[in-house]
């Protein structure tokens, strides 16, 4: 299956370490070589780019692991095909407009026999059961919220009611995110790590690379980095549950109880 890497700061930060170990993974220490795609926020705006191409031979990926695009919230993919042929309409991260803001969404897992009826504005352009989930989730929050956007925590709420029906259809590990907070869900593999002061030296799984973070922050910096497989060997990752709805606000996980009391 796919494999997702998605980064939630409280300051604009570069992901060209992180994403340097992730995409070795898509076609030199891994296997998944059938596209890829990364997504930053910078404001409201969305710098978008996807290729059909594994990203270890990509010359798009090679930019953005040599040009530091700082953001807040950044959601990146690499692609094993399972559902829908290798071609940029099936790359994700996917973007799509509501509440005036940009979404974006990625997705790591099978969806079987899985076949809403769309009937808003939301359609899906390529053939994945990830485009259509996608699709499938803005419409439904758009049918429960109407035209007004919804309170963090009441959009994590609804993300709580709706997601469990989509994934009683195989695995759904998914991120999403309007350029506020990073919505993550697990369904079977997902972890995280927090870097803050006092930063630490950190060493890549997949490529002999290492970065002293001290060197490059400030005190007050804090990172949180989400991907399916840790990519370091000397960081304390935390996995999360099955099941578990995380969201990733200023740098930190809240869970939705969390959310709503604050």
């Amino acid at each position: 299956m796919c494999q997702l890497l998605g980064m939630n700061c409280n300051v604009p930060t570069d992901i060209v370490f992180s994403f340097t170990g992730f995409a070795h993974r898509g076609g030199h220490t891994d296997t998944h070589h059938d596209g890829w795609g990364i997504a930053f926020f910078e404001g409201t705006g969305v710098r978008h780019f996807v290729d059909h191409q594994a990203a270890v031979a990509s010359p798009i990926a090679e930019l953005i692991k040599r040009y530091p695009i700082k953001s807040t919230n950044v959601i990146a993919h690499i692609r094993k095909a399972t559902v829908g042929q290798v071609a940029l309409e099936n790359c994700h991260p996917f973007v799509r407009e509501l509440w005036g803001r940009y979404w974006v969404f990625a997705h790591n897992g099978d969806l079987k026999a899985f076949a809403p009826v769309l009937d808003g504005a939301f359609r899906p352009v390529g053939t994945t059961d990830s485009e259509l989930a996608f699709c499938f989730l803005l419409q439904s929050l758009r049918r429960e919220f109407g035209d007004t956007a919804p309170t963090r925590a009441a959009l994590a709420g609804a993300l709580e009611r709706i997601i469990p029906g989509i994934a009683a259809h195989g695995t759904f590990n998914m991120m999403l995110s309007d350029g506020t907070a990073l919505y993550t869900h697990c369904s079977t593999k997902l972890c995280y790590v927090v870097r803050k002061h006092p930063f630490v030296t950190a060493c890549l799984s997949d490529e002999d690379l290492s970065v002293d973070f001290s060197q490059v922050t400030t005190p007050d910096d804090r990172v949180a980095i989400i991907v399916t497989e840790p990519l370091t060997t000397n960081e304390e990752w935390t996995h999360f549950a099955p099941g578990e709805l995380k969201v990733f606000v200023d740098g930190l996980p809240q869970d939705v109880a969390t959310l709503s009391v604050g």
